[in-house]
């Protein structure tokens, strides 16, 4: 890794990035510090596909791995490592490939799309395949929850993206683990591949920023599916990205160019359209730009070219303050992280940890979910925002986090070392309440759950309605003067005046 930099980067928490290609299964997935481009760790044998790498919950790495670049399998491979152990932890072998991956914010479920068109289910936990249904006509290019997790978004290269309710998904009483499922919203209008998905909150209005190699992004309200933005380009949108105060969009040319529009939402029924005349660029790349992403302080946009460079962006000033050279390959997907999960100790981690397992292969008989009741949404408020982050568990995951932690606290009693030591102690003394609590929780999630979800279907049905007066009164409208003209013509009465 090359590195030249015309700047002092400052941060208020140091990060890294997680880069890999999609060429060369020996390059791995590098771990690089942003301040310096130091390889801090090398994760060998990794070949990714665009949207292939995701950071589960902080504690793991997930890759889906292109099928031509590896003769050990015959249908697809999805590699989980821990983020600070460069061996892999599991490999999972799906009966096709695997493209595009997405997980939920608390990295109970991963996503992951084939070329066939089908979305797989997976519960990270119990690595269960929950659902298969075929999506899409067309092979899957992306997959993205929505900013609480109760819905997923999927794009293909025909153009088309779909929205699905995790609700519906999960909801394993009243479907099969294989068939089709029914989508929220659909929409056709781009006129070719879609390049990326970015979901908003928005607040009580959601969003989904969709591009796509026709040169257009397109900005559209979750909930009531209407267009309220439309960017146009000269050249394909490859990447997106949007800063975390959700204001500014920030879109990857093929060109190389990266272009910055400000997310001004006017009126559902008027959408605004832009055209790249009225933004900002910024030029660093002479290829494609093939990822997009921004720091967690959003200071700084890290993007990666298919000319095998990738640039660190002060976004304030809008100049390169960094740029590496990538000899492996070009770049697929870039993931930025706290440099500090790198060096967490592990026996305090391992009090968070994540259960991750296997993933199946394919799916179970129709009666394997027998005993398994989906617990949907959980809502926790956060203090710094004004939203709520929903989560999805089941009670077969749930119950296995409360008997992880009350072996944990068996096994750590009787550790040897300080830490072990101290932690065994800690979790001795709250056993009981810890693991009572985590009962309790469950049946207070439920109810939030259902608060929560029913302030949501009543806004969805009022808006329905709203819809639904208006066309009715349209169409009055329509009848009357209809009628009020055939009379004109046609009663004999009108003749004789």
């Amino acid at each position: 890794m090359m590195m030249g930099g015309v700047g002092v980067m400052t941060s208020r928490e140091r990060e890294a990035v997680v880069v890999c290609t999609g060429e060369n299964m020996n390059a791995g997935i590098s771990i690089l510090e942003m301040e310096t481009g130091e390889e801090l760790m090398r994760i060998p044998t990794c070949a990714s596909p665009p949207h292939g790498l995701v950071c589960l919950r902080e504690q793991y790495l997930v890759a889906s791995q292109i099928q031509k670049h590896h003769r050990s399998y015959a249908g697809g491979a999805i590699f989980i490592w821990a983020l600070n152990k460069s061996q892999v932890l599991h490999r999972s072998y799906p009966i096709e490939p695997i493209g595009p991956i997405s997980c939920t914010k608390n990295g109970f479920y991963l996503i992951g799309g084939a070329p066939s068109g089908n979305i797989y289910l997976w519960e990270v936990s119990s690595g269960r395949l929950l659902k298969i249904w075929a999506a899409h006509h067309a092979s899957l290019s992306c997959l993205t929850f929505s900013s609480d997790d109760s819905l997923l978004i999927s794009g293909s290269d025909d153009g088309v993206v779909f929205v699905w309710s995790m609700i519906c998904l999960l909801d394993m009483a009243d479907s099969q683990s294989t068939g089709s499922s029914t989508s929220i919203h659909s929409w056709s209008d781009h006129d070719t591949s879609i390049t990326d998905l970015v979901s908003t909150s928005g607040g009580s209005s959601p969003m989904l920023i969709s591009s796509s190699r026709d040169g257009t992004c397109k900005v559209r309200n979750l909930v009531s599916g209407s267009l309220l933005l439309n960017f146009t380009f000269s050249s394909p949108i490859t990447a997106i990205a949007l800063d975390p105060g959700e204001q500014m969009l920030y879109s990857g040319c093929m060109d190389g160019r990266i272009c910055i529009s400000e997310l001004d939402i006017g009126l559902e029924d008027n959408p605004t359209v832009f055209s790249e005349d009225q933004m900002t660029v910024l030029r660093g790349h002479k290829g494609s730009i093939a990822a997009l992403s921004i720091s967690m302080s959003g200071l700084y946009l890290v993007s990666a070219s298919n000319d095998c460079t990738a640039c660190v962006w002060d976004v304030a000033s809008s100049k390169v303050i960094r740029n590496f050279i990538y000899k492996k390959g070009p770049i697929t997907n870039i993931v930025v992280i706290p440099l500090s999960l790198l060096s967490l100790k592990e026996g305090y981690r391992s009090l968070s940890r994540l259960r991750v397992s296997l993933l199946d292969k394919g799916p179970h008989p129709s009666n394997a979910f027998e005993g398994s009741i989906s617990l949907l949404q959980t809502y926790c408020t956060l203090e710094d925002k004004e939203v709520s982050v929903a989560r999805f568990r089941s009670t077969d995951s749930l119950n296995e986090q409360i008997l992880d932690l009350e072996v944990l606290s068996g096994s750590l009693s009787h550790a040897n070392s300080d830490v072990h030591q101290e932690l065994g102690t800690f979790i001795m003394q709250r056993r009981t309440p810890e693991a009572v609590q985590m009962r309790v929780e469950t049946m207070v999630e439920q109810r939030l759950w259902a608060a929560a979800m029913t302030k949501q279907l009543t806004t969805m049905n009022k808006h329905l309605q709203s819809r639904l007066l208006d066309l009715a009164q349209g169409r009055l409208l329509d009848d009357s003067n209809s009628t009020t003209r055939k009379r004109k013509f046609t009663d004999p009465t009108e003749h004789i005046k």
